[in-house]
Protein backbone atom coordinates (compact mmCIF):
# COMPACT_ATOMS: atom_id res chain seq x y z
CA UNK A 1 0.00 0.00 0.00
CA UNK A 2 0.91 3.17 -0.67
CA UNK A 3 2.37 5.26 2.21
CA UNK A 4 1.97 8.81 3.04
CA UNK A 5 3.72 10.72 5.84
CA UNK A 6 2.13 13.32 7.79
CA UNK A 7 5.13 15.57 6.99
CA UNK A 8 3.39 16.64 3.97
CA UNK A 9 0.34 17.93 5.85
CA UNK A 10 2.79 20.43 7.60
CA UNK A 11 3.99 23.37 5.85
CA UNK A 12 3.47 24.82 2.40
CA UNK A 13 1.31 22.72 0.31
CA UNK A 14 2.82 25.12 -3.05
CA UNK A 15 3.89 22.56 -5.74
CA UNK A 16 6.64 24.39 -7.89
CA UNK A 17 8.03 23.54 -11.37
CA UNK A 18 11.41 23.45 -12.55
CA UNK A 19 11.46 26.70 -14.01
CA UNK A 20 9.87 28.54 -10.17
CA UNK A 21 12.21 26.06 -8.39
CA UNK A 22 15.46 27.53 -10.67
CA UNK A 23 13.99 31.13 -10.05
CA UNK A 24 14.16 30.30 -6.22
CA UNK A 25 17.55 29.31 -6.35
CA UNK A 26 18.70 32.11 -8.58
CA UNK A 27 17.36 34.51 -5.60
CA UNK A 28 19.02 32.05 -2.94
CA UNK A 29 22.36 32.67 -4.80
CA UNK A 30 21.68 36.40 -5.04
CA UNK A 31 21.25 37.20 -1.26
CA UNK A 32 23.96 34.64 -0.20
CA UNK A 33 21.62 31.89 0.76
CA UNK A 34 23.42 28.58 0.86
CA UNK A 35 20.67 26.45 0.39
CA UNK A 36 22.83 23.52 -0.55
CA UNK A 37 24.03 23.32 2.52
CA UNK A 38 20.58 24.06 4.68
CA UNK A 39 19.88 21.32 2.02
CA UNK A 40 22.51 18.85 3.81
CA UNK A 41 21.30 19.86 7.39
CA UNK A 42 17.92 18.75 6.70
CA UNK A 43 19.26 15.41 5.47
CA UNK A 44 21.43 15.19 8.57
CA UNK A 45 18.40 15.75 10.55
CA UNK A 46 15.99 13.51 8.82
CA UNK A 47 18.84 10.91 9.34
CA UNK A 48 20.13 11.08 12.79
CA UNK A 49 16.09 11.35 13.74
CA UNK A 50 15.41 7.54 12.49
CA UNK A 51 18.97 5.81 12.83
CA UNK A 52 21.69 4.98 15.59
CA UNK A 53 24.66 6.21 14.84
CA UNK A 54 26.43 2.37 14.27
CA UNK A 55 24.38 2.29 11.31
CA UNK A 56 26.19 2.02 8.09
CA UNK A 57 25.23 4.36 5.12
CA UNK A 58 25.76 4.72 1.60
CA UNK A 59 25.40 7.80 0.15
CA UNK A 60 25.20 7.67 -3.80
CA UNK A 61 26.50 11.08 -5.19
CA UNK A 62 25.91 12.87 -8.97
CA UNK A 63 27.90 15.13 -10.47
CA UNK A 64 25.65 18.03 -10.52
CA UNK A 65 24.18 19.87 -7.46
CA UNK A 66 21.57 17.14 -6.13
CA UNK A 67 25.13 15.30 -5.72
CA UNK A 68 26.54 18.35 -3.70
CA UNK A 69 23.80 17.75 -1.39
CA UNK A 70 24.29 14.35 -0.73
CA UNK A 71 28.29 14.45 -0.76
CA UNK A 72 27.44 17.61 2.29
CA UNK A 73 25.38 15.48 4.38
CA UNK A 74 27.70 12.73 3.94
CA UNK A 75 30.95 14.29 5.42
CA UNK A 76 28.76 15.96 8.42
CA UNK A 77 27.53 12.32 8.92
CA UNK A 78 30.82 11.01 9.08
CA UNK A 79 31.74 13.55 11.11
CA UNK A 80 28.74 12.93 13.73
CA UNK A 81 30.63 9.12 14.01
CA UNK A 82 28.25 7.15 11.04
CA UNK A 83 29.85 4.75 8.90
CA UNK A 84 29.54 6.21 5.57
CA UNK A 85 30.80 5.13 2.09
CA UNK A 86 30.75 7.26 -1.27
CA UNK A 87 29.68 6.36 -4.63
CA UNK A 88 30.57 9.03 -6.74
CA UNK A 89 29.23 8.11 -9.99
CA UNK A 90 31.60 10.87 -12.42
CA UNK A 91 34.01 14.23 -11.22
CA UNK A 92 31.66 17.00 -9.43
CA UNK A 93 30.55 19.52 -12.34
CA UNK A 94 29.82 22.50 -9.71
CA UNK A 95 32.16 24.61 -7.90
CA UNK A 96 29.95 23.59 -4.53
CA UNK A 97 30.13 19.67 -5.79
CA UNK A 98 33.64 19.61 -6.15
CA UNK A 99 34.34 21.19 -2.47
CA UNK A 100 32.35 18.80 -1.25
CA UNK A 101 33.79 16.12 -2.86
CA UNK A 102 37.05 17.75 -1.60
CA UNK A 103 35.67 17.76 2.02
CA UNK A 104 34.94 14.17 2.20
CA UNK A 105 37.94 13.06 0.49
CA UNK A 106 40.04 15.59 3.17
CA UNK A 107 38.18 13.95 5.78
CA UNK A 108 39.69 10.31 5.29
CA UNK A 109 36.15 8.55 4.28
CA UNK A 110 35.68 6.01 1.94
CA UNK A 111 35.11 6.56 -0.95
CA UNK A 112 34.39 4.78 -4.49
CA UNK A 113 34.93 6.90 -7.34
CA UNK A 114 34.35 5.41 -10.91
CA UNK A 115 31.70 3.07 -9.89
CA UNK A 116 31.50 -0.50 -11.71
CA UNK A 117 29.73 -2.80 -8.78
CA UNK A 118 28.91 -2.60 -5.66
CA UNK A 119 29.77 -6.16 -4.46
CA UNK A 120 33.22 -5.11 -3.68
CA UNK A 121 31.91 -3.17 -1.14
CA UNK A 122 31.84 -5.71 1.74
CA UNK A 123 29.39 -3.95 4.53
CA UNK A 124 25.73 -3.94 3.56
CA UNK A 125 24.22 -0.67 4.31
CA UNK A 126 21.63 0.13 6.63
CA UNK A 127 20.44 3.37 4.89
CA UNK A 128 21.33 4.55 0.88
CA UNK A 129 20.78 7.83 0.00
CA UNK A 130 20.20 9.09 -3.33
CA UNK A 131 21.61 12.00 -4.56
CA UNK A 132 22.14 10.86 -8.02
CA UNK A 133 20.15 12.95 -10.47
CA UNK A 134 17.63 15.39 -9.04
CA UNK A 135 15.16 17.71 -10.70
CA UNK A 136 16.83 18.43 -13.63
CA UNK A 137 16.36 15.10 -15.74
CA UNK A 138 15.24 15.52 -19.33
CA UNK A 139 16.15 11.89 -20.41
CA UNK A 140 17.12 7.98 -19.38
CA UNK A 141 20.11 7.96 -17.05
CA UNK A 142 23.48 6.73 -18.76
CA UNK A 143 24.34 3.26 -19.15
CA UNK A 144 26.38 3.56 -16.32
CA UNK A 145 23.94 5.12 -14.21
CA UNK A 146 21.28 2.30 -14.76
CA UNK A 147 23.62 0.17 -13.75
CA UNK A 148 24.31 1.65 -10.37
CA UNK A 149 20.36 2.72 -9.89
CA UNK A 150 19.77 -1.42 -10.59
CA UNK A 151 22.12 -2.21 -8.42
CA UNK A 152 21.07 0.01 -5.37
CA UNK A 153 17.53 -1.25 -5.65
CA UNK A 154 18.50 -4.74 -5.08
CA UNK A 155 20.68 -3.90 -2.17
CA UNK A 156 18.54 -5.23 1.29
CA UNK A 157 18.33 -1.65 2.42
CA UNK A 158 15.67 1.12 2.59
CA UNK A 159 16.69 4.49 0.35
CA UNK A 160 16.23 8.12 0.83
CA UNK A 161 16.32 10.16 -2.08
CA UNK A 162 17.13 13.62 -2.07
CA UNK A 163 14.62 15.99 -3.57
CA UNK A 164 13.20 13.21 -6.30
CA UNK A 165 14.37 9.86 -6.76
CA UNK A 166 16.71 9.33 -9.50
CA UNK A 167 15.42 8.68 -12.78
CA UNK A 168 12.35 10.59 -12.06
CA UNK A 169 10.87 13.40 -13.78
CA UNK A 170 9.89 16.31 -11.24
CA UNK A 171 6.92 17.53 -13.09
CA UNK A 172 5.35 14.55 -14.74
CA UNK A 173 6.21 11.91 -12.47
CA UNK A 174 7.16 9.73 -15.70
CA UNK A 175 10.45 8.05 -15.70
CA UNK A 176 12.58 7.18 -18.98
CA UNK A 177 14.53 4.39 -18.19
CA UNK A 178 16.13 2.92 -14.82
CA UNK A 179 14.45 4.72 -11.92
CA UNK A 180 15.85 4.31 -7.82
CA UNK A 181 12.65 2.70 -5.58
CA UNK A 182 13.46 4.92 -2.67
CA UNK A 183 11.69 4.18 1.27
CA UNK A 184 11.37 7.54 1.81
CA UNK A 185 12.01 10.98 -0.52
CA UNK A 186 12.68 14.26 1.11
CA UNK A 187 11.97 16.74 -1.29
CA UNK A 188 13.54 20.29 -1.05
CA UNK A 189 11.70 24.16 -0.96
CA UNK A 190 8.17 22.90 -2.11
CA UNK A 191 6.71 19.72 -3.66
CA UNK A 192 6.91 18.41 -7.06
CA UNK A 193 3.49 17.17 -8.88
CA UNK A 194 6.26 13.88 -10.18
CA UNK A 195 6.26 12.93 -6.79
CA UNK A 196 2.46 11.98 -6.44
CA UNK A 197 1.76 10.56 -10.22
CA UNK A 198 3.10 7.95 -12.68
CA UNK A 199 5.78 6.44 -12.25
CA UNK A 200 6.18 8.66 -9.07
CA UNK A 201 3.60 6.95 -7.29
CA UNK A 202 5.05 4.02 -6.89
CA UNK A 203 9.14 5.06 -6.42
CA UNK A 204 8.93 7.85 -3.83
CA UNK A 205 7.45 5.77 -0.69
CA UNK A 206 6.69 8.39 1.72
CA UNK A 207 7.69 12.22 0.99
CA UNK A 208 9.01 15.05 3.42
CA UNK A 209 9.04 18.21 2.59
CA UNK A 210 11.81 20.52 3.54
CA UNK A 211 11.51 24.00 2.91
CA UNK A 212 14.65 25.20 3.73
CA UNK A 213 13.26 28.52 5.28
CA UNK A 214 11.07 29.11 2.23
CA UNK A 215 8.31 29.80 4.55
CA UNK A 216 5.02 31.63 3.28
CA UNK A 217 6.67 32.09 0.02
CA UNK A 218 10.06 33.77 1.22
CA UNK A 219 13.64 32.80 2.55
CA UNK A 220 14.97 34.09 5.80
CA UNK A 221 16.86 36.89 3.45
CA UNK A 222 13.52 38.12 2.56
CA UNK A 223 13.05 36.68 -1.43
CA UNK A 224 9.86 36.90 -3.20
CA UNK A 225 8.07 33.95 -4.44
CA UNK A 226 7.61 33.22 -7.91
CA UNK A 227 4.17 31.94 -8.91
CA UNK A 228 3.06 28.47 -8.22
CA UNK A 229 0.02 27.77 -9.64
CA UNK A 230 -0.27 23.93 -8.33
CA UNK A 231 -1.06 22.64 -4.62
CA UNK A 232 -1.40 19.47 -2.83
CA UNK A 233 -4.94 18.90 -2.84
CA UNK A 234 -4.88 18.93 1.68
CA UNK A 235 -6.45 22.39 1.97
CA UNK A 236 -10.12 22.49 2.60
CA UNK A 237 -11.00 24.78 4.70
CA UNK A 238 -13.77 26.44 2.50
CA UNK A 239 -15.80 23.23 1.93
CA UNK A 240 -15.34 22.14 6.10
CA UNK A 241 -17.48 25.56 6.61
CA UNK A 242 -20.07 24.67 4.34
CA UNK A 243 -20.04 21.04 5.47
CA UNK A 244 -20.90 21.69 9.17
CA UNK A 245 -24.52 21.55 10.08
CA UNK A 246 -26.85 23.20 12.92
CA UNK A 247 -28.96 20.91 14.48
CA UNK A 248 -32.00 22.69 13.29
CA UNK A 249 -31.75 21.53 9.89
CA UNK A 250 -34.28 20.01 7.14
CA UNK A 251 -33.42 18.14 3.90
CA UNK A 252 -34.08 21.34 1.82
CA UNK A 253 -31.24 23.07 3.39
CA UNK A 254 -28.59 20.18 1.60
CA UNK A 255 -29.83 20.77 -1.71
CA UNK A 256 -30.69 17.84 -4.88
CA UNK A 257 -28.76 15.97 -7.25
CA UNK A 258 -30.36 14.75 -10.78
CA UNK A 259 -28.01 11.57 -12.15
CA UNK A 260 -28.65 10.82 -15.64
CA UNK A 261 -28.03 7.90 -17.43
CA UNK A 262 -28.81 4.41 -16.45
CA UNK A 263 -28.91 2.73 -20.16
CA UNK A 264 -30.37 -0.96 -20.38
CA UNK A 265 -27.38 -3.10 -18.90
CA UNK A 266 -25.40 0.11 -16.90
CA UNK A 267 -28.52 1.19 -14.58
CA UNK A 268 -25.96 -0.04 -11.83
CA UNK A 269 -23.66 3.23 -12.62
CA UNK A 270 -26.70 5.62 -12.20
CA UNK A 271 -27.80 3.35 -9.18
CA UNK A 272 -24.15 3.79 -8.01
CA UNK A 273 -23.70 7.71 -8.33
CA UNK A 274 -27.19 8.46 -6.32
CA UNK A 275 -26.10 6.06 -3.33
CA UNK A 276 -22.65 7.79 -3.36
CA UNK A 277 -24.64 11.25 -3.39
CA UNK A 278 -26.80 10.50 -0.17
CA UNK A 279 -24.03 9.06 1.50
CA UNK A 280 -22.37 12.02 0.57
CA UNK A 281 -24.92 14.17 2.71
CA UNK A 282 -27.07 15.74 -0.62
CA UNK A 283 -30.99 16.42 0.85
CA UNK A 284 -32.82 14.45 -1.91
CA UNK A 285 -31.57 12.47 -5.54
CA UNK A 286 -33.58 12.18 -8.52
CA UNK A 287 -32.41 9.45 -10.93
CA UNK A 288 -33.11 10.00 -14.68
CA UNK A 289 -32.85 6.58 -16.25
CA UNK A 290 -33.15 5.24 -19.97
CA UNK A 291 -33.33 1.78 -18.42
CA UNK A 292 -36.94 1.90 -16.32
CA UNK A 293 -37.51 -1.24 -15.91
CA UNK A 294 -36.51 -0.57 -11.97
CA UNK A 295 -39.26 1.21 -10.30
CA UNK A 296 -37.21 1.21 -6.80
CA UNK A 297 -33.68 0.68 -5.62
CA UNK A 298 -34.16 -1.76 -2.85
CA UNK A 299 -31.02 -0.97 -1.04
CA UNK A 300 -31.34 2.80 -0.94
CA UNK A 301 -35.63 3.53 -1.44
CA UNK A 302 -34.85 7.11 -1.22
CA UNK A 303 -33.75 7.63 -4.50
CA UNK A 304 -36.63 9.05 -6.57
CA UNK A 305 -36.66 6.87 -10.13
CA UNK A 306 -37.91 8.77 -12.99
CA UNK A 307 -37.80 8.58 -17.02
CA UNK A 308 -34.35 9.94 -18.56
CA UNK A 309 -36.18 13.05 -20.13
CA UNK A 310 -37.75 14.67 -17.20
CA UNK A 311 -36.66 18.32 -15.93
CA UNK A 312 -33.14 18.46 -14.04
CA UNK A 313 -33.73 22.23 -13.89
CA UNK A 314 -34.96 22.34 -10.26
CA UNK A 315 -31.80 19.99 -9.19
CA UNK A 316 -29.36 22.49 -7.48
CA UNK A 317 -26.47 20.24 -8.62
CA UNK A 318 -26.58 17.30 -12.03
CA UNK A 319 -24.72 14.84 -12.61
CA UNK A 320 -24.46 13.22 -16.58
CA UNK A 321 -23.13 10.12 -17.77
CA UNK A 322 -23.03 7.15 -15.62
CA UNK A 323 -23.98 4.48 -17.22
CA UNK A 324 -25.63 6.62 -20.22
CA UNK A 325 -24.17 4.50 -23.14
CA UNK A 326 -23.88 6.52 -26.34
CA UNK A 327 -26.67 5.16 -28.45
CA UNK A 328 -29.60 7.72 -30.35
CA UNK A 329 -31.58 7.55 -27.16
CA UNK A 330 -28.14 8.57 -25.17
CA UNK A 331 -27.77 11.55 -27.20
CA UNK A 332 -30.72 13.02 -27.01
CA UNK A 333 -30.67 12.76 -23.11
CA UNK A 334 -27.47 14.44 -23.11
CA UNK A 335 -28.03 17.05 -25.58
CA UNK A 336 -31.80 17.87 -23.27
CA UNK A 337 -30.16 17.56 -20.02
CA UNK A 338 -27.31 19.56 -20.81
CA UNK A 339 -29.60 22.53 -22.17
CA UNK A 340 -31.61 22.64 -19.17
CA UNK A 341 -28.56 22.85 -17.10
CA UNK A 342 -27.41 26.35 -19.01
CA UNK A 343 -30.97 27.16 -18.40
CA UNK A 344 -31.28 27.25 -15.08
CA UNK A 345 -29.47 29.79 -13.33
CA UNK A 346 -28.32 28.06 -10.04
CA UNK A 347 -27.26 24.98 -11.26
CA UNK A 348 -23.99 23.52 -12.01
CA UNK A 349 -23.50 19.63 -13.55
CA UNK A 350 -20.92 17.17 -13.72
CA UNK A 351 -20.26 15.77 -17.07
CA UNK A 352 -19.18 11.86 -16.85
CA UNK A 353 -18.30 8.99 -18.77
CA UNK A 354 -20.19 8.83 -21.63
CA UNK A 355 -21.57 12.06 -21.47
CA UNK A 356 -18.11 12.73 -22.16
CA UNK A 357 -17.76 10.78 -24.84
CA UNK A 358 -20.33 12.20 -26.73
CA UNK A 359 -19.55 15.38 -25.80
CA UNK A 360 -15.75 14.84 -27.98
CA UNK A 361 -17.92 14.36 -30.81
CA UNK A 362 -19.40 17.68 -31.04
CA UNK A 363 -17.85 20.88 -30.67
CA UNK A 364 -20.87 22.36 -29.86
CA UNK A 365 -21.05 21.47 -26.16
CA UNK A 366 -17.52 22.67 -25.74
CA UNK A 367 -18.76 26.55 -27.37
CA UNK A 368 -21.99 26.38 -25.27
CA UNK A 369 -19.14 25.82 -22.27
CA UNK A 370 -16.93 28.82 -23.36
CA UNK A 371 -20.37 31.10 -22.83
CA UNK A 372 -21.20 29.82 -19.98
CA UNK A 373 -18.03 29.63 -17.45
CA UNK A 374 -18.16 27.61 -14.52
CA UNK A 375 -21.26 25.74 -15.08
CA UNK A 376 -19.29 22.35 -15.19
CA UNK A 377 -16.73 19.76 -13.77
CA UNK A 378 -15.81 17.34 -16.39
CA UNK A 379 -14.27 14.13 -14.65
CA UNK A 380 -12.52 12.12 -17.55
CA UNK A 381 -10.38 9.58 -17.05
CA UNK A 382 -7.03 9.52 -19.38
CA UNK A 383 -8.73 7.85 -22.02
CA UNK A 384 -11.66 10.29 -22.39
CA UNK A 385 -9.47 13.10 -21.85
CA UNK A 386 -7.38 12.46 -24.97
CA UNK A 387 -10.57 12.21 -27.19
CA UNK A 388 -11.76 15.42 -25.71
CA UNK A 389 -7.81 17.05 -26.69
CA UNK A 390 -8.05 14.98 -29.68
CA UNK A 391 -4.82 13.52 -28.90
CA UNK A 392 -3.78 10.04 -27.63
CA UNK A 393 -3.38 8.52 -24.24
CA UNK A 394 -0.19 8.53 -23.96
CA UNK A 395 0.56 12.22 -24.89
CA UNK A 396 -1.97 12.75 -21.78
CA UNK A 397 -0.33 10.46 -19.68
CA UNK A 398 2.83 12.04 -20.34
CA UNK A 399 1.94 15.15 -18.64
CA UNK A 400 -1.03 14.92 -17.19
CA UNK A 401 -0.69 18.43 -15.04
CA UNK A 402 -0.38 20.16 -18.40
CA UNK A 403 -3.71 18.04 -19.94
CA UNK A 404 -5.56 18.92 -17.44
CA UNK A 405 -4.72 22.57 -17.55
CA UNK A 406 -5.50 22.30 -21.41
CA UNK A 407 -8.90 20.30 -20.78
CA UNK A 408 -9.94 22.85 -18.11
CA UNK A 409 -9.47 25.74 -20.45
CA UNK A 410 -10.68 24.35 -23.73
CA UNK A 411 -13.86 23.62 -22.00
CA UNK A 412 -14.18 26.68 -19.51
CA UNK A 413 -14.42 24.41 -16.97
CA UNK A 414 -13.42 22.97 -13.18
CA UNK A 415 -11.79 19.05 -14.70
CA UNK A 416 -10.76 16.09 -12.73
CA UNK A 417 -8.47 13.82 -14.62
CA UNK A 418 -8.39 10.83 -12.90
CA UNK A 419 -5.60 8.47 -12.49
CA UNK A 420 -2.88 8.15 -9.58
CA UNK A 421 -2.35 11.78 -8.53
CA UNK A 422 -5.89 12.90 -9.76
CA UNK A 423 -5.45 16.65 -11.03
CA UNK A 424 -7.71 19.11 -10.27
CA UNK A 425 -7.22 22.33 -12.50
CA UNK A 426 -9.31 25.36 -13.19
CA UNK A 427 -9.81 27.12 -16.41
CA UNK A 428 -6.55 29.66 -15.49
CA UNK A 429 -4.33 26.66 -14.60
CA UNK A 430 -4.67 26.50 -10.88
CA UNK A 431 -4.37 23.25 -9.98
CA UNK A 432 -4.36 20.48 -7.19
CA UNK A 433 -2.37 16.84 -7.34
CA UNK A 434 -4.09 14.35 -5.40
CA UNK A 435 -2.36 12.56 -2.61
CA UNK A 436 -5.42 10.02 -0.98
CA UNK A 437 -6.28 6.58 -2.11
CA UNK A 438 -4.39 4.18 -4.56
CA UNK A 439 -5.02 1.01 -6.28
CA UNK A 440 -7.62 -0.44 -4.25
CA UNK A 441 -9.99 2.15 -6.74
CA UNK A 442 -8.95 0.81 -9.85
CA UNK A 443 -11.94 -0.99 -10.13
CA UNK A 444 -15.40 -0.70 -12.51
CA UNK A 445 -18.18 2.11 -10.96
CA UNK A 446 -15.17 3.63 -8.57
CA UNK A 447 -16.08 6.82 -10.90
CA UNK A 448 -19.86 6.66 -10.95
CA UNK A 449 -19.27 7.09 -6.82
CA UNK A 450 -16.76 9.82 -7.67
CA UNK A 451 -19.43 11.85 -9.72
CA UNK A 452 -22.31 11.26 -7.53
CA UNK A 453 -20.03 12.72 -4.60
CA UNK A 454 -19.01 15.51 -6.48
CA UNK A 455 -22.89 15.93 -7.19
CA UNK A 456 -23.60 16.24 -3.59
CA UNK A 457 -21.15 18.64 -2.63
CA UNK A 458 -22.23 20.94 -5.50
CA UNK A 459 -25.84 20.69 -4.11
CA UNK A 460 -24.94 21.67 -0.05
CA UNK A 461 -23.11 24.60 -1.84
CA UNK A 462 -19.54 24.03 -2.32
CA UNK A 463 -17.97 26.06 -4.92
CA UNK A 464 -17.32 23.50 -7.99
CA UNK A 465 -13.51 23.67 -7.22
CA UNK A 466 -13.68 23.32 -3.83
CA UNK A 467 -16.44 20.46 -4.45
CA UNK A 468 -13.71 18.49 -6.75
CA UNK A 469 -11.21 19.03 -4.78
CA UNK A 470 -12.94 17.58 -1.68
CA UNK A 471 -14.56 14.81 -3.43
CA UNK A 472 -11.94 13.33 -4.85
CA UNK A 473 -10.06 13.58 -1.56
CA UNK A 474 -12.76 11.93 0.59
CA UNK A 475 -13.07 9.54 -1.81
CA UNK A 476 -9.28 8.39 -2.24
CA UNK A 477 -9.71 8.38 1.91
CA UNK A 478 -12.50 5.61 1.57
CA UNK A 479 -9.73 3.71 -0.36
CA UNK A 480 -6.95 4.10 2.09
CA UNK A 481 -9.29 3.50 4.66
CA UNK A 482 -10.14 0.08 3.15
CA UNK A 483 -6.28 -0.80 2.50
CA UNK A 484 -5.92 -0.65 6.20
CA UNK A 485 -8.92 -2.60 6.97
CA UNK A 486 -8.31 -5.11 4.93
CA UNK A 487 -4.63 -5.38 4.73
CA UNK A 488 -4.59 -4.62 1.26
CA UNK A 489 -6.18 -3.41 -1.95
CA UNK A 490 -7.66 -6.11 -3.40
CA UNK A 491 -11.48 -6.34 -3.27
CA UNK A 492 -12.70 -3.02 -2.76
CA UNK A 493 -16.34 -2.64 -5.03
CA UNK A 494 -17.74 0.41 -5.71
CA UNK A 495 -20.87 -0.70 -3.58
CA UNK A 496 -18.78 -1.14 -0.53
CA UNK A 497 -17.01 2.44 -1.22
CA UNK A 498 -20.40 4.44 -1.07
CA UNK A 499 -21.09 3.02 2.32
CA UNK A 500 -17.62 4.03 3.37
CA UNK A 501 -17.76 7.92 2.09
CA UNK A 502 -20.23 9.16 4.91
CA UNK A 503 -17.92 7.49 7.47
CA UNK A 504 -15.18 9.19 5.77
CA UNK A 505 -16.67 12.79 4.83
CA UNK A 506 -17.64 13.07 8.84
CA UNK A 507 -14.43 11.69 10.41
CA UNK A 508 -13.07 14.44 8.18
CA UNK A 509 -15.25 16.73 9.57
CA UNK A 510 -14.58 15.72 13.19
CA UNK A 511 -10.69 16.04 12.82
CA UNK A 512 -10.50 19.42 11.41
Amino acid sequence: MRQKSSDQLQGSLKIFDLDALRAIERQAEHEHVDLMDIAANEVVDWVVARYPVTCRIWVAAGAGNNGGDALFAAHRLHQRGFDVTGIVIAVPVSPATQKAFELCRSAGMNLIEHFSDLSNIQNTPDLIIDGLLGIGLSRAPSPPLTALIEQLNAVNAPILALDVPSGLDAGTGCAAGALIQASDTLTFLGHKSGLWMADGADAVGHVHLADLGWVNGDLDCGTKSPESLGELNLNHRMARSLLIRPRNSHKGRFGSVAIVGGNQGMLGAALLAGRAALSAGVGKVWLNVLDERLAVDPAAPELMIRQALSDVSAATAVAIGPGLGQDDAAHKVFQTAFDLVLSADKTTMVIDADALNIMAQQAEFKYKLQQNQARAILTPHPTEAARLLACSTAEIQANRVLAAQQLAKAYASVVVLKGAGTVIAKPNGSFRVNTSGGSALAVAGQGDVLSGVIAALLAVGVPPFEAASLAVYVHGLAGDRYEQDAGGSIGLSASATVSLISLVLNGWLASN
